[in-house]
């Protein structure tokens, strides 16, 4: 089968290349879908997670098909794992995706969260590989493509074949389950929320799969026109799309609108493409059936209460109307019984009623097509949603129903239209005002709906529609709905008002709005019928347009019906010379006059009002907001300007017009107020669209230079040039030359950047048309540029060239290249001016660093420094698509990928070079501090982008630079600068060392070491930050093992109390200025501080704060100051001057709180940047570090220390404690590992034993820190967790002196054999391991009570988290107590209490599928954890607290621990959804049985035969109330139930029946196979206790077993069967098996590990390979690290077989014992047997045979035993070998 990539690269080769497919590319075509057959019916159909598969990731080491064995470490299991757990993919499936990863990107130096979304966006880049091809395919068939018919007619087929096995079913599913909140869909709670994509851009998760969702809708909507839909098809269809619309109604992105679009197209081209199909040889897949048509009839008439939903579903109507009528012919010939017809009438009726009282057509235009939504999908979609639409309309006028119901809509609203109504009347007029009133208070009719529907829609289609409405409404058809309808009610109109002027006092009568509105639909069908009608036919359909003209010059005609008018006339434009001639006759002779020059300047008297199109734009338009007259007006004056040929008078004719729009429509247009924002856009563009036909239009001409001089002279006196002497090219250059009107307004539309655009583009309906006003500006400023210089000269100095007046203003220049920046690159290069900008721009930013500029007067929000402009200006462009901008300016390689530039900055002067210089020679730092701020965040940009990062770095480390280190020393360690004396500075110096800390960090994360100049430069910035010495990455270590002192005199901790790490942490420990004081504070007592308040709390549109480049939120002191004044209301002298002094204070006030808010995200900058580098260092970088455990101490003691200090600020101890929480963890790893370098290649039982353990001191400074820490006075429950979590960790460092790989066994064998055993003194390690235990303690016990106060109010009422951390907190406490100190304070303070409250009350929690309910679940286990800790820690003690508590009682109530409900919950939506493996045994079932085993530690205390002992009968009475055994039989501690549920005497619940259920399968089982060896110990514990148990009822309860089955027939009415003998003996020979090959490995393992100095290299790594879970030895170890690594994991093995010994001896023992019970009482059993079995099976069975054979295999087994060697196992057999040997004497016996 071929890959997704491979298939989609074949489909595109061959179905969108420019020639047709050759042959060999056909038959690739056919063979790839023909093998991609599978992925097609099951598309995205991935195998999901399973157990084995999980274990087989977790052991390490995987072979995927056709690969050799992968070794993965334990970073590869985790994100393999959150991989499977994240998308719900099969673990094998996710570590393949980590290896293609890799092979894509390479994942080497890598973070963990990166690598984890780089292998998430290459799964989701198949799927897309593969949905794409599926939507090739689709289109190839459906879209006329021009292929070859032979290969569309294979396709085609293959596509039918494909359809009808469930492909279509599959993408409706898709549709649904990719939209749900989980793994499988858009991700769960707990998943990462993006991907980094084929491009390496980071994406939103949900948006890709958004995307995903959208293009199965159009395979769906395609596939509908390849095969018919089934009604099961539509039906699930139609559920599906009310889902989605529910969805749109929630939230308004684009995306989700197209899906619910592709989804309504589907149904509507389904019904309308099969009722089309009613025809003899293509028959309806639908019509023929008739439940259906009964269902989903009853489903699309249900209605609801969300008006999306309805709207659409308003949709389906119409096509359910229109396909009912397709098929009502058919369904009328087909169907004999008369009810069938008129049901079908019915339906019709009733959803055609539907469809006109809702205005279903109103929807579908403002909710569907008019929508951005729709306008901005997929053009070949739309192309294909429009056709079926023309088609739906067509066939809806077409059928008499519709055109009744249309007529009857009609009457309600154009009545009044009719020529053969009496005009004037009474009647007349109320009529049409009060159904004009009606339209208003209800929207839109139907009949104007209609009218808009049919324009939209089906005229837009072809020349055919455009004729087939004009004939029908130029015919009978419609009667008083026709054209001639339209062109007489204008001319009765215009008579009307005639009359009315005509009679003198009488005021012209009002057009009523629903006759208004019925026009506008007529005209837009008339619009459209001539834009699209036949160029020839069109001709004759309208000889006569003068009706069109008539009433534009009337006050009283809305402007949106002169909109109309003249929208209709444009279109006539294009039909005929002679028409477009005709349109200049009528508009001269009705439009409204253009009136400007000085002599519409003037004041006018009120008798002498021009009404013109000023006065209708300024004085009624701009009244109402809107503006559709001048917008129709503009756009035909510049239809027939387009059209204008002769050139010869340069534009002077239409001055008039050019001066009204330059004037009086686009120069005010940003003051102007607008009711619909597409409306401005349109009347920019509009204007835009005039200007660019001048500038295009007209040339410049020597003539014009000298006239132009005296019009300048003239200009500057206030007459103004006539305007018969004005040309409006020249006009418009003067604009741009002296920065007036329109180059003001069109650099206002370009500020806003392409991102603001790009937004709008895709979000509102208006983007459309700001994206043309964009264009449209800068097209006009090219032309600009291609005429300013022919005249710069002569026109000087009033008019400057372009360039010059955009240097004014730097953001000008910066807008500029911001909208053009895709192709400004290419377009650079191509004009061959790159170079020149290139040393322009170095040359600007180096001349600004020679210059003196004070930080402070920078440092505002208007900053105009070039320097620092240009700097942002690189910054802001690295991520933009390559090449780009940055990339331009410094200089990398634009002929290759950018990624693979070979920097060299001392050959090429570029920015890059100035700034390397600026940063080398750091001068004037205080007055160059921005400059150097930037310059610094400017590379630190440059070196995480994934496409500048190599050669940046590459650049950086090279010797002969020497940047990563060379200011650690200038600026890293300079003090910082005093507040009183400059602050500004203090504030950049901060950030400055916070963006070289970040560059450096960068490197020793990301830092290539097997390059010599990266390994080189990160070990010399990890000697000058620890001031330590380091060793290459693959050489030995020099670490020995020592105890660290409290003795301040140590000269190792004086050396590494100065280094510089520290140093740097020292600089950022200062107390910050409070920027929390209240106003009022300062201003008490004046009657500003409210006001000044209120101000300050106005954070919305309209307030006073701005963002600097920072990023800092400020105060704008400008607006601040304006907006007190606002608000003052002032009455004399006095109180301006006190208001004038108070504003003073507040101004003051501001700029200090503006600076202090800058200093401390100043600091927290610095320490966020510290906290990085040394993060990076302990976890990338520690091994090229000698001394390393020293390092992290003092790292972590100066973090706690710090975080402790009232200084210290709650975010920067978050940070800090974040810092200690990596350094204890690094410590603990630290114990453990390879010694490094000895006296000798030897390695003996010392290096295993003594560890790099911190001395007690130490820990105890740690501690005393640490609890200092959590205690400090401003603390948060985020802070308190972290804090926990390393309080956890440094308890688990103190657990462990001796390495835990090495077993007791192991270690005191190796003592044994050693010769230098004399120096390990054992007693010593454990002594001082209780001491530093102890001494834990008492430091806790004086801080007890706040400690538990803060622990036990987080348990109780924090956050789920927060919670469950703390109780965690509180098992530790536990597990330390030596006093039981804290058992009586839980007790006392009600913790318990409340902690099984909280248990009994899950059942009250959410059981949804919920971050709340999961993370409660979480909170659950803690809780179990504490009770569980407090029943082992104090024993019968513990026990008996928490049964006298009750605990059973509450476990009982509580749904959680209900095994077959509550359980159940949390395992389906643990394992979804959580971010790591939740295993619900380990969660709920294990601790519950474990703690009620723990209570039956009290029986010892009573007479535990007593069956009426209240604590058994408590136990089995829970155990048997919700038990489900196959649910928690699999525990391992189920061993301790089974102790007391024997005393049960019933077994109504089957809990007996299901143990001999487990019996029989886990018995029976081969534990030879390879599958069973990897979970053999879990097994055999669980056999254990499963024997225990069964030996007890043989002891205890006196039952005996059968020896065999003995037959097949056994009677299916019993339950279920008791093991047999038989049955056992299969158990010993596994327990046999397995303890043979323990034995043989445990003694092979121990000789290997004392002679393993003997052991040549060969063999060493032989070892290596057989234990080593994971790769952990490179090509250059030495051999003495090859035998410490072979040791440490001979002895891990060694340990586990130990484990497996230790238990599978006393589970012998147990079946050796039940088989001597039987052996020494076989006799009566056989007698009270031979009765059964003869009624059973008959008088043939003999039982005495039956036990013999059984004897027979039993002794084989029992001899093995007896010959065990206890040398091997290392333990005493003779007892147990004595027991073997009495059993089989009495089995030979039997034998006989």
């Amino acid at each position: 089968m071929v890959s997704p990539k491979q298939l989609l690269s074949t489909l595109e080769s061959a179905l969108l290349g420019s020639s047709p497919p050759t042959p060999s590319q056909r038959v690739e075509v056919l063979h790839a879908i023909r093998t991609s057959l599978q992925s097609f019916q099951s598309l995205l159909s991935y195998p999901p997670p399973k157990p084995s598969d999980r274990s087989q990731v977790q052991s390490k080491s995987i072979r995927l098909p056709d690969s050799s064995l992968i070794t993965l470490d334990d970073q590869d299991v985790q994100i393999a794992l959150k991989l499977s757990d994240d998308l719900h993919l099969n673990e094998i499936d996710c570590v393949r995706l980590l290896v293609s990863a890799n092979q894509e990107w390479g994942l080497m130096g890598r973070e963990p969260l990166e690598i984890l979304r780089l292998a998430a966006g290459l799964w989701y880049t198949e799927r897309r590989y593969l949905i794409t091809s599926v939507h090739l395919l689709l289109r190839a068939v459906v879209l006329d493509q021009g292929l070859e018919d032979d290969i569309l007619v294979d396709i085609q087929t293959y596509l039918e074949d494909v359809i009808n096995s469930g492909l279509r079913q599959r993408l409706i599913s898709l549709i649904k389950e990719l939209n749900r909140e989980e793994p499988s869909g858009v991700g769960g709670p707990q998943c990462e929320r993006y991907v980094i994509d084929s491009r390496g851009s980071l994406v939103e998760r949900q948006s890709v799969v958004s995307r995903e969702r959208l293009i199965l809708g159009h395979c769906l909507v395609l596939s509908v026109l390849v095969v018919r839909t089934s009604p099961k098809d539509v039906k699930d269809l139609f559920s599906v799309l009310k889902d989605s619309a529910s969805e749109v109604s929630q939230s308004n992105t684009a995306i989700k609108h197209q899906i619910t679009f592709s989804l309504l197209f589907a149904l509507v081209i389904a019904f309308v493409s099969d009722g089309l199909s009613t025809v003899p040889d293509k028959a309806s897949v639908l019509s023929s059936n008739t439940s259906f048509r009964h269902e989903f009839h009853e489903l699309v008439m249900a209605t609801g209460n969300d008006p999306i939903v309805e709207g659409f579903t308003g949709g389906i109507r119409l096509a359910w109307v229109v396909h009912l009528m397709l098929i009502q012919d058919g369904i009328a010939a087909r169907e004999t019984v008369s009810s069938a017809s008129s049901n079908e009438m019915s339906y019709l009726s009733q959803c055609l009623e539907v469809v006109f009282s809702n205005n279903v057509f109103q929807f579908l235009l403002e909710k569907v097509l008019r929508t951005a939504a729709f306008q901005t999908e997929d053009e070949d979609m739309i192309y294909m949603y429009n056709a079926y639409l023309h088609k739906l309309i067509t066939c809806f006028l077409s059928n008499p129903l519709a055109r009744d119901k249309i007529k009857e809509s009609k009457e309600k609203v154009m009545s009044v239209l009719s020529p053969y109504r009496v005009v004037g009347s009474h009647d007349f007029a109320q009529n049409s005002s009060s159904i004009s009133q009606q339209g208003t208070e209800i929207g839109a009719l139907p009949f104007n709906s209609i009218l808009d529907f049919v324009s939209e829609v089906y005229l837009a289609s072809s020349q055919e529609g455009a004729s087939k409405v004009h004939e029908l409404l130029q015919g009978k058809a419609f009667r008083s709905i026709g054209w001639s309808t339209l062109f007489e009610c204008l001319t009765i109109y215009d008579e009307k008002f005639k009359q009315s002027l005509q009679t003198a006092g009488a005021m012209l009568p009002e057009i009523q709005e629903g006759d208004a509105k019925a026009l506008v639909a007529y005209l837009n069908v008339l619009k459209k019928v001539v834009e699209n009608g036949n160029p020839i036919e069109r001709k004759n359909w309208f000889p006569d347009t003068e009706p069109l003209f008539k009433l534009l010059s009337y006050e009283n005609v809305p402007p949106y019906l002169k909109g109309a008018l003249r929208n209709a006339i444009a279109t006539f434009i294009h039909v005929s010379p002679v028409l477009k001639d005709s349109i200049w006759t009528f508009l001269e002779q009705y439009d409204l006059p253009v009136v400007v020059g000085p002599e519409a300047q003037g004041s006018p008297s009120m008798g002498t009002q021009v009404y013109d199109m000023q006065f209708e734009l300024n004085e009624i338009e701009a009244r109402r907001e809107q503006y559709p007259s001048t917008i129709s007006f503009l756009n035909l004056i510049n239809a027939l300007i387009a059209e204008e040929r002769d050139l010869t008078d340069r534009g002077r004719r239409f001055i008039g017009i050019f001066r009204f729009i330059y004037d009086h429509v686009f120069g005010p247009y940003p003051q102007r107020a607008y009711a619909d924002p597409c409306e401005k856009w349109q009347l920019v563009g509009a204007c835009l669209k005039h200007f660019h036909m001048i500038l295009t239009m007209y040339d410049i001409k020597e003539e014009d230079y000298e006239g132009v001089i005296d019009q300048s002279r003239l200009s500057t006196t206030k007459e103004s040039s006539s305007l018969q002497t004005q040309l409006p090219v020249l006009e418009l250059l003067k604009d741009f030359m002296s920065g007036k009107t329109v180059f003001r307004n069109i650099m206002s539309i370009l500020l806003p950047g392409v991102n603001s655009i790009i937004a709008e583009r895709s979000s509102q309906i208006h983007g459309q048309y700001l994206e043309n006003a964009v264009q449209l500006s800068l097209e006009i400023i090219i032309l600009v540029l291609e005429k300013d210089l022919l005249l710069s000269d002569y026109w000087r100095p009033l008019y400057q060239p372009l360039d010059i007046i955009l240097s004014h203003d730097h953001n000008q220049i910066v807008a500029l290249l911001d909208s053009r920046m895709v192709g400004l690159v290419q377009l650079l290069l191509k004009s061959n001016a790159s170079n020149s900008l290139i040393e322009d721009y170095a040359a600007c930013l180096e001349a600004r660093s020679e210059e003196s500029q004070n930080v402070e007067n920078n440092n505002n929000k208007n900053n105009n420094d070039p320097g620092i402009l240009i700097l942002q200006l690189l910054i802001d462009n690295i991520s933009r698509p390559a090449p780009n901008i940055t990339h331009l300016l410094l200089k990398f390689d634009l002929d290759t990928p950018v990624e693979r530039t070979v920097l060299q900055p001392k050959f090429y002067y570029s920015c890059m070079k100035v700034i390397l210089d600026i940063l080398e020679k750091l001068l004037k730092p205080d007055l160059n501090a921005l400059l150097h701020e930037f310059s610094f965040q400017l590379l630190y940009e440059l070196c995480i982008d994934p496409f500048t990062s190599a050669p940046t770095m590459d650049l950086l480390s090279n010797k002969k630079y020497g940047f990563f280190v060379k200011h650690l020393d200038t600026i890293g360690i300079a003090p910082l600068p005093k507040r009183n004396n400059n602050q500004p500075l203090r504030i950049s110096s901060l950030h400055q060392r916070a963006w070289l800390l970040k560059l450096l960090a960068v490197e020793l994360h990301a830092g290539d070491v097997s390059s010599s100049n990266h390994r080189d430069t990160c070990q010399t910035i990890l000697s000058n930050l620890f001031g330590q010495g380091t060793t290459g990455i693959d050489e030995d270590q020099a670490i020995y093992p020592f105890s660290l002192q409290d003795n301040s005199g140590n000269a190792d901790f004086r050396t590494v109390s100065k280094s510089k790490v520290l140093e740097l942490l020292e600089i950022i420990q200062f107390r910050c200025p409070d920027t929390t004081t209240k106003l009022s504070y300062t201003m008490a007592g004046t009657k500003y501080d409210l006001l000044a308040e209120d101000i300050l709390g106005n954070s919305g549109k309209g307030g006073v704060y701005y963002y600097s480049e920072r990023g800092d939120r400020l105060i704008d002191l400008a607006s601040f100051h304006d907006k007190l004044w606002q608000v003052s209301n002032l009455g004399n002298e006095v109180e301006l001057n006190d208001a004038r002094e108070t504003i003073q204070q507040l101004l003051r006030w501001g700029w200090k709180y503006n600076k202090n808010l800058e200093e401390q995200a100043s600091q927290l900058h610095m320490l966020t940047a510290w906290s990085q580098i040394v993060e990076v260092s302990a976890s990338r970088r520690l091994a090229m570090l000698e001394d390393r455990s020293e390092i992290l101490f003092r790292i972590l003691d100066a973090s706690l220390s710090a975080s402790a200090s009232p200084d210290c600020s709650l975010k920067m101890a978050f940070v800090l404690s974040q810092v200690a929480l990596t350094c204890m963890a690094k410590l603990r790893d630290e114990r453990f590992m390879f010694p490094g370098s000895l006296s000798s290649d030897s390695i003996t039982c010392l290096d295993l034993i003594v560890v790099k353990q911190l001395s007690n001191g130490a820990c105890l400074t740690i501690l005393f820190k640490l609890i200092m820490a959590i205690l400090r006075n401003e603390s948060s429950e985020a802070l308190r967790r972290r804090q926990y979590a390393l309080l956890l960790s440094y308890f688990q460092y103190c657990l462990n002196v001796v390495d835990p790989d090495v077993p007791t066994s192991v270690l005191q064998f190796l003592l044994l054999s050693e010769q230098d055993s004399e120096y390990i003194d054992l007693p010593k390690i454990d002594k001082e391991q209780a001491e530093l235990a102890r001494a834990n303690f008492s430091t806790l016990r004086k801080e007890a009570q706040s400690i538990l106060d803060l622990v036990i109010k987080d348990a109780t009422h924090g956050s789920e988290p927060g919670k469950t951390i703390s109780l965690y907190v509180l098992d530790a406490l536990i597990c330390i107590d030596h006093e039981r100190y804290f058992l009586s304070q839980l007790q006392s303070r009600g913790f318990l209490r409340s902690c099984l409250n909280a248990i009994s009350n899950i059942s009250n929690q959410d059981g949804g599928l919920s971050l709340d309910s999961l993370q409660r679940a979480c909170t659950f286990e803690a809780e179990l954890a504490v009770l569980l800790r407090i029943s082992h820690k104090y024993g019968k003690s513990g026990a008996q607290v928490l049964f006298t508590m009750g605990i059973l009682e509450y476990l009982s109530s509580g749904r959680a621990t209900n095994l077959q409900g509550g359980l159940r919950w949390v395992e389906t939506r643990l394992r979804r959804d959580m971010a790591v493996d939740v295993d619900r045994q380990r969660m709920i079932i294990t601790p519950v049985l474990r703690l009620v085993f723990a209570l039956t530690s009290l029986v010892d205390t009573s007479d535990y035969m007593e069956v009426k002992n209240k604590i058994v009968r408590e136990v089995v009475d829970f155990v048997k109330g919700p038990t489900d055994l196959r649910l928690c039989g699999y525990s391992l501690d189920f061993g301790g139930i089974g102790m007391v549920w024997p005393y049960e005497e019933s077994d109504e619940h089957g809990f007996v029946q299901g143990l001999f259920g487990l019996m029989h399968v886990l018995f029976s089982r081969d534990s030879n196979s390879k599958n069973q060896r990897s979970s053999e110990l879990q097994i055999f514990k669980l056999c254990f206790s499963l024997s225990s148990y069964l030996y007890f009822l043989v002891t205890k309860k006196s039952l005996r077993l059968q020896s065999s089955d003995a037959s097949s027939n056994y009677p299916s009415s019993v339950g279920f069967q008791q093991p047999t003998l038989s049955l056992l003996n299969s158990l010993l020979t596994s327990a046999t098996n397995a303890l043979e090959r323990a034995a043989e490995e445990k003694s092979l393992l121990l000789n290997k590990i004392r002679d393993i100095n003997e052991l040549s290299r060969q063999e060493v790594d032989e070892i290596i390979s057989m234990c080593v879970q994971q790769e952990s030895v490179s090509s250059s170890d030495n051999i003495q690290k090859r035998r410490y690594i072979a040791m440490v994991e001979m002895c891990r093995v060694v340990s586990c077989t130990d484990q497996l010994i230790v238990l599978l001896l006393p589970l012998s023992e147990h079946v050796l014992n039940i088989f001597l019970i039987h052996l020494q009482d076989c006799s009566d059993a056989f007698e009270s047997t031979m009765t059964t079995k003869t009624i059973t099976y008959g008088a043939t069975y003999d039982p005495q045979q039956d036990f013999a054979l059984l004897c027979g295999q039993l002794v084989p087994t029992l001899e093995r035993l007896e010959l065990l060697s206890e040398e091997k196992l290392g333990h005493n057999l003779k007892v147990f070998c004595r027991l073997a040997t009495s059993a089989k004497e009495i089995a030979i016996q039997k034998m006989v």
